[in-house]
């Protein structure tokens, strides 16, 4: 089977590219920046040799280096930058089981193929070796694309792909066990950011790259009477009491490690020592006595 081609990769570069030289808004990978460095200051071991997977721009490989979390940091960037290696996620320009430590912020969200993506990864890991990363998640943006989605419908009688499809919590276990993780942890981190009207949110948006880029969007620009009406709906179904708008970013954390036999396992089934009644102190098929408050 193909890979559906839901982002056109290259256009996603020369978005992000754009908005680096105009300059990166960077308050959603700031916090993803803090947030990995606090994970990683939690496991009880040293990374002699790390990779940035995509990261929008140094901030994570600088912190790894700065934090002392990798005594070597190499970069994969999206686009062309000093003293790093420009390249795809989707195709890692490395062989196998060079690094201990891979860390993406902020980039697999817009890769077609993110099980192969995430394959890759764990084969340039050493075993043992540690994944951890943050994309934007599924809740991303749903007020936006609420408002884009009525607006459009009512001003041009037809609906277009305008909001990238994110990934689903619920599926990101699943996927890094496919990939060959063992251990796979997934959370979220919920931001809102509130801003004064829909198009400062869409000046962020362009600032860090994430405009639309889909393969199936439509070549014309909206027309200004939809994106006027865009942003009225947003308003009318979205402001706060104050009249600011908010924005929901969903930044979805996952994290995985490559197997190895000093890891964790669970018991096989019908290993226990004891039944589950002899520990509650019940007859096997009685209930188990309620506790008093």
């Amino acid at each position: 089977m193909t890979t559906p081609l839901v982002f056109d990769r290259s256009l996603v570069r020369r978005r992000l590219a754009r908005a680096l030289k105009a300059g990166y808004a960077d308050f959603l990978l700031a916090r993803a920046v803090e947030d990995v460095q606090e994970r990683l200051s939690t496991v009880l071991r040293s990374f002699s040799r790390a990779i940035d997977v995509g990261t929008p721009t140094p901030a994570a490989a600088e912190a790894l280096s700065q934090a002392g979390l990798a005594e070597t940091v190499v970069r994969l960037s999206p686009t062309p930058e000093p003293g790093s290696v420009f390249g795809d996620e989707e195709r890692l320009p490395f062989s196998g089981e060079r690094f201990d430590l891979a860390v993406s912020l902020l980039a697999l969200h817009s890769v077609n193929d993110l099980p192969g993506s995430l394959i890759q990864i764990r084969r340039a890991l050493k075993s043992d070796g540690l994944f951890i990363g943050a994309m934007l998640g599924g809740a991303t943006l749903t007020e936006l694309r609420q408002a884009l989605t009525q607006a459009e419908a009512e001003m041009e009688g037809g609906v277009s792909p305008r909001v990238a499809p994110f990934a689903d919590l619920r599926d990101i276990g699943g996927l890094l066990q496919r990939a060959g993780f063992a251990l796979p942890v997934t959370d979220t981190d919920v931001v809102r950011v509130r801003y004064a009207h829909a198009f400062a949110l869409m000046r962020d948006l362009r600032a860090m790259g994430l405009t639309n880029a889909l393969n199936d969007r439509r070549r014309t620009p909206l027309k200004r009477a939809t994106l006027m009406r865009a942003a009225d709906i947003y308003a009318e179904r979205f402001a706060d009491p104050d009249g600011r708008i908010p924005a929901t970013f969903e930044i979805v954390w996952l994290s995985g490690w490559v197997p190895h036999e000093s890891q964790q396992k669970p018991l096989r089934p019908g290993s226990a020592k004891m039944r589950l009644a002899e520990a509650l102190g019940v007859k096997e098929g009685e209930p188990a006595p309620q506790r008093k408050e």
